[in-house]
């Protein structure tokens, strides 16, 4: 007989499950009953949290505290347990060391390919890492999915090939995102916008930034400013990446009022598209 797991996750982010044995930051409830209580820990702000909840869930079973800010490896993934149904992961760890990503620490920087479950937001640290046989099979897998399908997990501009983007044209689309998070990034951003363009991708006919191709942009770290993260922000929207701020918080998950305030501007597409085309306007008349 199949154990009776209740998942417990600290913060609720748009991948958490959402079934009758799901709870989110909170003490078990009366009718409560379980053989096991896993508790899923996504940031390490959430450890000291992570704390009271295990001592409250004791009382319903023995409890597993997991999850990627505790440092534990992941291994299969099974739809629905840990993220929820339609999200998937077909590989795990990343070959790159960046200094302010946790993944090669935790799950090595060698990728591991798993076997691919089905489903349409794809999670992978860095898909374009895997095997040229994965990867198609992964997009075997997309073309079956009635739901748009989005590669949340990103994609690594550096690794971009033709045929990647050839793959992409036969799915049914809804975003693929890219990262410049350092200086580093921006050539190969530059160069995969180029590409992304000649195959009709990442502008609309009326010539505007697609919303289909995403680009996640660290900014906060200690010694960045806001000149230089709105001059990263709106480099990647010329390249034909509509943008999306993504905070660097410290370990107990704190950033300053001016940092949140200038997250939160550049985090809602639709005024993202109006400032970058207000500035673009301005500039070029």
């Amino acid at each position: 007989m199949d154990k009776r797991i209740i998942r417990v996750f600290p913060t609720r982010t748009r991948a958490t499950p959402d079934d009758s044995l799901v709870a989110v930051d909170c003490a078990p409830r009366f009718f409560d009953e379980a053989d096991e209580v896993h508790i899923s820990v996504l940031f390490t702000w959430d450890l000291k949290k992570t704390e009271k909840l295990e001592k409250e869930w004791k009382a319903v079973a023995p409890v597993f505290v997991g999850g990627p800010a505790t440092g534990s490896p992941g291994e299969s993934f099974v739809p629905g347990k840990y993220v929820k149904h339609g999200y998937v992961i077909t590989s795990r760890g990343c070959p790159n060391r960046c200094w302010f990503c946790s993944v090669w620490r935790r799950e090595g920087d060698r990728v591991r390919e798993i076997e691919i479950q089905s489903g349409s937001n794809v999670l992978d640290d860095n898909l374009l890492a895997c095997s040229k046989s994965h990867i198609k099979n992964v997009f075997g897998m997309l073309r079956e999915q009635e739901e748009p399908c989005e590669f949340s997990g990103g994609w690594e501009a550096s690794r971009l090939e033709d045929w990647h983007i050839e793959l992409l044209k036969t799915i049914r689309l809804h975003q693929v995102w890219f990262a410049y998070d350092e200086d580093a990034d921006l050539e190969p951003l530059i160069r995969a916008g180029r590409m992304l363009k000649q195959h009709g991708i990442n502008y609309t006919k009326t010539g505007n930034v697609s919303h289909k191709v995403r680009c996640y942009c660290l900014i906060g770290w200690p010694k960045d400013t806001a000149e230089a993260a709105d001059k990263r922000l709106r480099t990647a929207y010329e390249n034909g990446f509509l943008p999306m701020a993504m905070l660097y918080r410290d370990k107990d998950g704190q950033a300053s009022q001016e940092w949140n305030r200038f997250q939160r501007a550049w985090a809602r597409p639709a005024s993202i598209n109006q400032m970058c085309r207000n500035r673009t306007e301005a500039q070029y008349g």
